[in-house]
């Protein structure tokens, strides 16, 4: 595999970060994660970029929301999103039911690939250098890819239950960073 690189988004970036949009929205309907997308309120990328950034600090959080740090896979030299990760810096109430510490996604033509095992593996560095210790992340069950990718990280079955927000059995693993 090419050496990769996790990193926050800056301004020179606004058309990889497009393509991963487009890609994203053409193949799957969606946009996984959700983080990744612009809001109207934004209006501009380097407005989102602003957001972003405050956001992993803490600042200027709506109310029930977390610090959290949106980071981008890149092939060492690229400039195509191989694939996105979101990184909860602490868990809420909603958060234990949906999403936990990290939700990420794979650019649909770059899947099967092993990149989301490489960025689930990186994420978890980011939450060590964060003091955590256990992450949890969620799948749907019918993710299997989602699920070995969890598992091949040390992810540990706590739960599934029927997700209230979209009806789907939802898998709940936690990951020990110790």
């Amino acid at each position: 595999m090419k050496e990769l690189n996790l990193r926050a988004l800056n301004k020179n970036d606004e058309v990889a970060h497009t393509l991963f949009i487009s890609e994203m929205m053409e193949a799957d309907g969606r946009i996984v994660p959700t983080a990744m997308e612009i809001m109207e309120s934004d209006q501009l990328f380097e407005n989102w970029l602003e957001r972003k950034s405050n956001e992993s600090k803490g600042i200027g959080l709506p109310e029930g929301k977390v610090p959290a740090t949106l980071l981008c896979l890149f092939g060492e030299g690229e400039s195509k999103i191989l694939g996105a990760v979101h990184i909860r810096h602490e868990l809420n109430e909603h958060l234990l039911l949906h999403g936990g510490n990290i939700g990420y996604g794979v650019t649909p033509s770059e899947r099967k690939k092993g990149y989301a095992n490489a960025m689930l593996s990186m994420a978890l560095d980011f939450c060590k250098n964060l003091g955590l210790d256990k992450t949890l992340v969620t799948c749907d069950k019918d993710n299997i890819g989602s699920a070995k990718t969890i598992q091949k990280n040390g992810g540990v079955l706590w739960d599934e239950f029927v997700s209230e927000r979209d009806g789907k059995l939802t898998q709940r693993y936690w990951i020990s960073l110790k």
